[in-house]
C-alpha cells in the first residue's frame, strides 16, 4: 500500500479520537483509548477468517481435559495470538443496550491470550471502560473503526461488482500506521516524548554506524539485536530494516530476533502492539517490560548475547531503589557491574545513584558474543555527562577505562543541539565493538558532527533540526574513512587517560624539635597549641633505619639526626594537601611531572604511591575549540574613537553646560 493510503488510514483513527473524545478526554490522554483501540481493531480484523477454526479447538481442548492449550489454538488461529470469546467486534457493534455492551466487551477482552491480556493490562485499558460506556462512547468507537470507509484488514474490501473498494492493509503496512499514531500523540506530549521516543533521524544515524562497517562481512545466518532501554521500539525495528537491506543488497538472507526491555508501561504495550501488529509473533513474546522488570535490578536476559545493541537510556534518572533492591553499593554482586579489571577482582562499574546511564553500556557490553566472527556491535546515545563525570576511580570513569583499556571503543559522535524532543543538551552517540578492525586497533576516534543539520521549519518540542539524509551520509562517509580532519580526530586510546596523584608537603610548626619523631597523639595535641609557619621545621613522623635510600619523590628525606645522616618521613600538612592529574602519555611519567609542574613552586612536596588512581575521561572542547580570532588594536581603537564622537557633548547636556 502507498504512503498517502498509509497516512489517510492514520488521519481516519486520529479523526476518531477529535469526534469521539473531544469532551471526554483531554487531548493528551486521547492516546489511552486511541491506541488499544486500534489495536484490538486490527487483531480482530485478522481473526476473522479462523475464528470458527479457533472455538472448535478450544471446545475439543477442554472436552479433552487439556490445560496448556496455548500452542495448539495459536496454530488453529494462524497467528501468534487468538481470542477465545465467542464476540467479534462486528457481533458487539449490535448491542443496544450499554450495560450489555459493557459486560460482552470484557468478555471478549477476557478471551484474547495471553500475549494481548499482557499488551491490555499495560495500556491499563480496562481502567478506560467504565467512563466509556457511561458516557455512551464505547459502541461509537468500535462502530466508527469498523466504519466501510476504512479497512483494518488484511484481506481487500471488494464493490458488489467484484472490483476493489479498499485494498488489504498487510502486516508493514499496519505497522506503518500504528507508528505514526504513537508519533502523533508523542508530539502531543511533548514533554514526556523523549524519555520513551528516540527520534527516527538519530536512530537511522545509530543503525548504520553499526552495520555500515561490517556490511560486506554479513554472512546468510540468524542474528540477534537487542535494546535494554527499548522504549516504543523504534530502535530494533530500524536496526532490523537496515540490516535485512543491507543483507539483500550483498546477496545474503539473514532472519533477525528481536529482544528487549522497557520499565515503563504503557511504552512497552506500545512495543509489544507494534510487533504483534507487523505479525512477529516471535518477535513479541521476546520483549519484556513493567515496573517490575527494571534493567538494571531484574535483568530479563542474563545468560543471552547479542550480535547487536542499540540504546538510549534515560539521562540523569536516579536509579536509587533500583540500587537498594540490589542490596545497596556494599552490598551488588551483580557480574555486570562488579568486574575483574586491571588486577582488581571486584573492580566497581557501580556509577552515582542520581544517574545511571552509563549503567546501561555496562550492561549491553556484559552481552557482547565472544566466539564469532563478527562478535558484537554497539551504538548507544548519551548525554555529555558521560564523558567526563566521575573521578579516577568511581564508577563513571571505571567504565570508561574498562572499555577503552579493553579497546572496544570505535567512535564517539558529537551530535546537533536540540535533536531530541524534551531536551537541548549536547546528545553524543558511543560506537564500540569487541572486533576492531585492524586499522583501528589502539585508537578512538572523535567526529564533531554538531554543525551537520537541517533546521525544521516548526519545533517538535525541543526538537528544532534534523539530520537529513545527506547529514547522516556525511557523519557516515567521515567514520568509513577514518581520517584526520577538521570535524574528525583520532586519538591512541591512552591520550584519554590520566593517572591521579596526591601530593603532600610537610606539616611545619614553630617550637618543635626537628631532631625527634612525634607520634600521631603527639601531632594531634601540636596542631591545637603549636603555630604554623612557612620557615618552621618539618614535623618528622618517622626516622628509618639505617640502609634505608633517600627518595624525596616518595616523601623520604635526609636528614641529620643527632649529628649522624638519617632517612626520615614528614607529617603531611591537609591543608597543603593536593591532587594532580598526569596524563598517561607523559614522557618520564608521574616523577617527571612532579619535577616539572610541581618542585619548582613547592620544593618540599612529594607524591603518595598508593594514592596513584587511573581514570579517562573525553572532552571534545578540548580538542575541537576554535578560539575567535582577537581583533587588530586598528578595529578597537576605530570603535573607541567612534564612541566618543557619538557621546561628545553629552555629560554637558546632562549637567546643563555647553561644549567648549
Amino acid at each position: 500500500m502507498e504512503q498517502g493510503q498509509l497516512n489517510w488510514i492514520a488521519n481516519f483513527i486520529w479523526g476518531i479520537a477529535d469526534d469521539v473524545l473531544r469532551d471526554l478526554y483531554v487531548r493528551g490522554k486521547y492516546r489511552d483509548v486511541i491506541l488499544p483501540m486500534t489495536v484490538l481493531r486490527r487483531l480482530d480484523a485478522v481473526l476473522e477468517p479462523t475464528k470458527p477454526a479457533v472455538l472448535d479447538m478450544k471446545a475439543a481442548l477442554d472436552k479433552a481435559g487439556i490445560t496448556n492449550q496455548d500452542q495448539a489454538l495459536r496454530q488453529a488461529a494462524g497467528q501468534a495470538f487468538y481470542n477465545t470469546s465467542r464476540f467479534t467486534l462486528r457481533d458487539l457493534k449490535a448491542r443496544a443496550s450499554q450495560q450489555q455492551l459493557k459486560a460482552d466487551f470484557e468478555a471478549y477482552l477476557d478471551g484474547f491470550s495471553p500475549n494481548v491480556q499482557d499488551i491490555l493490562e499495560n495500556f491499563e485499558f480496562r481502567n478506560q471502560i467504565p467512563r466509556l460506556s457511561k458516557a455512551d462512547a464505547l459502541g461509537t468507537l468500535i462502530e466508527k473503526l469498523l466504519s466501510p470507509d476504512i479497512n483494518l484488514s488484511p484481506n481487500p474490501v471488494l464493490n458488489s461488482d467484484g472490483s476493489v473498494k479498499h485494498a488489504g492493509l498487510d502486516n508493514h503496512g499496519m505497522g506503518t500506521v500504528f507508528e505514526e499514531l504513537v508519533r502523533r500523540f508523542n508530539e502531543e506530549n511533548n514533554e514526556e516524548a523523549g524519555e520513551h521516543w528516540t527520534p527516527r533521524d538519530a536512530v537511522k544515524l545509530m543503525a548504520k554506524l553499526i552495520f555500515l562497517p561490517i556490511a560486506d562481512q554479513i554472512e546468510s545466518g540468524t542474528y540477534l539485536l537487542y535494546d535494554g532501554a527499548l522504549g516504543t521500539g523504534g530502535m530494533l525495528t530500524v536496526a532490523e530494516e537496515t540490516l535485512q537491506e543491507l543483507a539483500t543488497q550483498h546477496g545474503k538472507q539473514v532472519a533477525t530476533h528481536l529482544y528487549g526491555q522497557e520499565i515503563n508501561a504503557e511504552t512497552y504495550a506500545i512495543c509489544k502492539a507494534d510487533l504483534l501488529l507487523k505479525g512477529e509473533g516471535d518477535a513479541a513474546d521476546n520483549i519484556v517490560g513493567g515496573p517490575e522488570h527494571s534493567t538494571l535490578a531484574n535483568d530479563a536476559f542474563p545468560s543471552r548475547e547479542f550480535d547487536f545493541m542499540l540504546s538510549n537510556p534515560p539521562y540523569g534518572k536516579s536509579w536509587k531503589s533500583d540500587l537498594e533492591r540490589m542490596g545497596g553499593k556494599g552490598g551488588i554482586k551483580d557480574p555486570r557491574f562488579v568486574i575483574e579489571h586491571a588486577g582488581d577482582p571486584e573492580y566497581s562499574l557501580i556509577t552515582r545513584s542520581s544517574d545511571g546511564q552509563m549503567l546501561f553500556l555496562a550492561n549491553m557490553l556484559s552481552k557482547m558474543k565472544r566466539g564469532t566472527k563478527l562478535g558484537s556491535r554497539i551504538a548507544e546515545v548519551h548525554n555529555g555527562s558521560s564523558l567526563f563525570t566521575g573521578d579516577a576511580g568511581q564508577g563513571e570513569s571505571n567504565i570508561r577505562r574498562w572499555i577503552i583499556e579493553n579497546d572496544w571503543l570505535e567512535a564517539i559522535v558529537a551530535l546537533p543541539l536540540n535533536m531530541f524532543y524534551n531536551t537541548g543538551i549536547a546528545t553524543y552517540v558511543w560506537v564500540l565493538t569487541n572486533r576492531k578492525p585492524a586499522h583501528r586497533r589502539g585508537r578512538v576516534q572523535l567526529i564533531d558532527a554538531t554543525q551537520w543539520f537541517k533546521p525544521l521549519r516548526k519545533n517538535l518540542g525541543k526538537k528544532n533540526c534534523e539530520l537529513s539524509i545527506d547529514d547522516i551520509a556525511r557523519i557516515c562517509d567521515a567514520f568509513l574513512k577514518f581520517e584526520q580532519t577538521g570535524q574528525s580526530k583520532i586519538f591512541p586510546n591512552a591520550a584519554f587517560g590520566y593517572w591521579k596523584v596526591t601530593v603532600e608537603r610537610p606539616l611545619r610548626l614553630q617550637g618543635i624539635d626537628p631532631e625527634r619523631a612525634y607520634t600521631p597523639k603527639e601531632v594531634k595535641a601540636l596542631k591545637e597549641t603549636a603555630e604554623r609557619a612557612d620557615d618552621a621545621p618539618p614535623v618528622i613522623r618517622r626516622i628509618h633505619r639505617k640502609g634505608t635510600a633517600a627518595d624525596p619523590l616518595r616523601g623520604l628525606f635526609e636528614a641529620t639526626i643527632g649529628g649522624k645522616p638519617a632517612v626520615v618521613e614528614y607529617e603531611p600538612d591537609p591543608d597543603l594537601r593536593d591532587t594532580e592529574q598526569v596524563p598517561l602519555q607523559e614522557e618520564g611519567g608521574i616523577e617527571a611531572f612532579i619535577r616539572r609542574e610541581v618542585l619548582p613552586h613547592a620544593p618540599d612536596a612529594w607524591y603518595v604511591p598508593e594514592s596513584v588512581k587511573t581514570g579517562y575521561e573525553v572532552s571534545f572542547t578540548r580538542y575541537f575549540y576554535k578560539p575567535q580570532p582577537l581583533r587588530t588594536l586598528e578595529e578597537i581603537r576605530a570603535d573607541i574613537l567612534a564612541l566618543e564622537k557619538e557621546t561628545e557633548g553629552l555629560l554637558g547636556e546632562i549637567i546643563g553646560r555647553s561644549p567648549r
